[in-house]
């Protein structure tokens, strides 16, 4: 019998007013130099962290706060890629199986599509397993559609044999 499980995954982060010296936008893994970055304790890889959420919720193992909590030094200026490697491998110590993460990135800029197959690459080989990312807009609507930020929502699929 095959155990299968869903998870939903969100994150949003908002755009820095001034950059910080040496930080860059990072989106799936992807650095963007010379876009406007992101406010987050980590790199605040939007996709990277509502694909990690996904996938632990789909365990039952909480949020991503809980297990990496921005009050943790440890964490600061942390690569999300990491983040997400931790996961992968906290679920497969527990026997599940990664079958695939699916992303929305929610952003006025910059442009995903021309950065996708880079993306799909890194997350997916950071979580051992298919991720896939899609680009929307929010058309002008609410403070993502005026670019005061990036929200990202995902969804999981993993599976055990019991």
């Amino acid at each position: 019998m095959v155990d299968i499980r869903v998870g939903q995954g969100f994150d949003v982060h908002r755009f820095a007013e001034t950059t910080e010296p040496g930080r860059v936008l990072v989106l799936g893994g992807v650095t963007f130099p010379g876009e406007r970055t992101l406010v987050g304790h980590s790199d605040a890889d939007v996709i990277a962290h509502a694909a990690a959420d996904a996938l632990l919720g789909a365990a039952g193992l909480g949020d991503i706060g809980q297990h990496y909590p921005d009050t943790d030094p440890a964490w600061k200026g942390a690569d999300s890629l990491a983040i997400l490697r931790d996961v992968a491998s906290k679920l497969s110590v527990l026997g599940w199986r990664i079958g695939n993460v699916d992303c929305s990135v929610v952003c006025e800029e910059p442009r995903i599509a021309p950065h996708r197959d880079a993306m799909i690459a890194l997350l997916s080989a950071a979580a051992g397993a298919p991720i896939s990312v899609k680009g929307r807009r929010a058309e002008g609507l609410g403070s993502i559609g005026r670019g005061e930020g990036i929200a990202c929502f995902a969804s999981a699929l993993i599976m055990k044999e019991s």
